[in-house]
């Protein structure tokens, strides 16, 4: 008998590993089948990037989420080419945003004429359809798909005329304190955004929902500033940036809005703590939770800024308003060298207001109902200067304006531009650090590792 239950003993330890072993590839293979069926039926992602270079930004999610028909994206490149593959990688995260994008991909060799017809001179563009309109993209980023499904989406355009003419930052203009790049900023938002010349059309027209009027260099003439004031009485929105200095024929709209200037310039420490090599930058670091500052972060930079006392005419409403810092001032004498505020001749301390929010209610007229009106005037117009738009937070805090007078919440905001991406720069001491840990310390930890995993395997025998 005690022959037998030894046998069996021995018997089932030759058969104890193999079964073992059957039993963990047979749960392998069912782990993995398992995986498998679960990612194709429930897709997930993780963006594990620094920068988030994989994921859509929450402005593009939240143009995406207003899409309630089908978008159709034809991509004009053969389906097997280099420039197809990389186009694919770059749809993937709108697909994981929107699972029902139609993509499409045509060779415009082989489709001359649906090239021809949706206006494509170069290979890998991209053509965009929703509910029977279409938009042609020839720049391959997320800004720019966004803007263009954002665009798409939209029903109807808000107007904004410039006032040009009498020598005023030109809309179109390269130098460095036109609003050229306000411009193309404006129109990657969806406004429809012209020059308006009073010498070329006396009155401001009626479907202009917001006027933009910066400092002139050649003075007003009297019917022109009546055309502005007629304008606001009809209830017309203005962003009005003005500059040191004399108002050059505008000091009838400064009376009807019953603006007051402080003298001088405006002087604020804070610009050397963001590295600025001149005091007269009003920074603008603290934003009021309303709708003309919440969700602003990014301090504001308006550099040759005059500010205001917060007062504004009876007929108008000081809704919000936008300050400098404690330290800062309105400096009425020559900036040089070594500067202090004079209390005596009436430079005031901060907060200063550089940024003033006003309104009224217009009455009903008619079929018209009751509505408000909105205007803005900014002590500093170089802040949505070519040279400065990019600057820290200027770029947000001045669509947020145009925001706010337009008065059109459904324009979404667009991702900002992408920001280039810092080179890796190793000091002295860190690229030794590192050449000694990869080629003397790493070898040296592994060889002592297995050193020690062999010296005690020879214990144990």
């Amino acid at each position: 008998m005690s022959n037998l239950a030894s046998r069996l003993r021995s018997q089932l330890r030759r058969v104890h590993r193999p079964s073992v072993d059957a039993v963990f590839v047979i749960l392998l293979f069912t782990t993995v089948i398992c995986g498998g069926w679960l990612v194709a039926r429930h897709d997930r992602a993780w963006d594990v990037t620094l920068a988030a270079h994989n994921s859509l930004s929450r402005e593009s999610v939240a143009i995406l989420q207003r899409l309630d028909a089908p978008l159709r994206l034809t991509v004009f490149a053969a389906t097997d080419s280099a420039i197809a593959n990389q186009i694919k990688r770059f749809l993937a995260r709108y697909v994981q945003a929107v699972p029902t994008l139609e993509i499409y991909y045509l060779d415009p060799q082989r489709f001359p004429e649906q090239a021809r017809d949706a206006e494509v001179a170069l290979v890998g563009q991209l053509l965009l359809e929703y509910r029977g309109r279409r938009e042609t993209l020839k720049e391959l980023s997320e800004r720019a798909l966004s803007g263009a499904i954002a665009r798409l989406t939209e029903s109807r355009s808000p107007w904004l005329a410039v006032i040009e003419g009498h020598g005023e930052r030109a809309l179109t203009g390269t130098a460095p304190t036109d609003f050229g790049r306000l411009g193309r900023e404006l129109k990657a938002q969806g406004y429809l955004a012209r020059p308006l010349d009073f010498t070329l059309i006396k009155e401001v027209p009626d479907n202009t929902r917001l006027v933009l009027l910066s400092t002139p260099q050649v003075a007003f003439f009297p019917n022109e500033i009546e055309s502005l004031s007629r304008y606001l009485d009809r209830g017309g929105n203005l962003l009005w940036l003005l500059d040191p200095g004399d108002l050059n024929g505008l000091e009838p709209l400064a009376a009807q809005l019953g603006l007051t200037l402080l003298p001088g310039v405006v002087v604020d420490p804070a610009a050397a703590q963001l590295h600025l090599d001149t005091p007269t930058v009003a920074v603008i670091a603290d934003y009021p939770p309303d709708a003309l500052g919440s969700e602003l972060t990014a301090p504001a930079l308006l550099p040759g800024c005059v500010a205001f006392e917060a007062t504004v005419a009876p007929s108008w409403t000081l809704t919000s308003f936008l300050a400098t810092g404690n330290q800062s001032w309105n400096e009425t004498g020559r900036i040089v060298a070594q500067i202090d505020r004079d209390e005596l001749i009436g430079e005031m301390r901060g907060p200063l207001p550089v940024v003033l929010a006003l309104t009224r209610t217009l009455p009903s007229v008619g079929t018209t109902a009751a509505r408000e009106q909105r205007v803005v005037i900014v002590g500093d117009g170089d802040f949505l200067g070519n040279a400065s738009l990019n600057q820290h937070g200027n770029r947000a805090l001045g669509l947020r304006l145009l925001r706010w007078l337009s008065q059109e919440d459904a324009l979404l905001e667009l991702p900002a531009p992408a920001a280039a991406v810092a080179p890796l720069a190793l000091s002295d001491i860190e690229r030794t650090l590192l050449g000694a840990g990869t080629l003397v310390i790493l070898p040296v930890l592994f060889l002592s590792i297995g050193v020690m995993v062999r010296w005690r395997r020879g214990r144990r025998r």
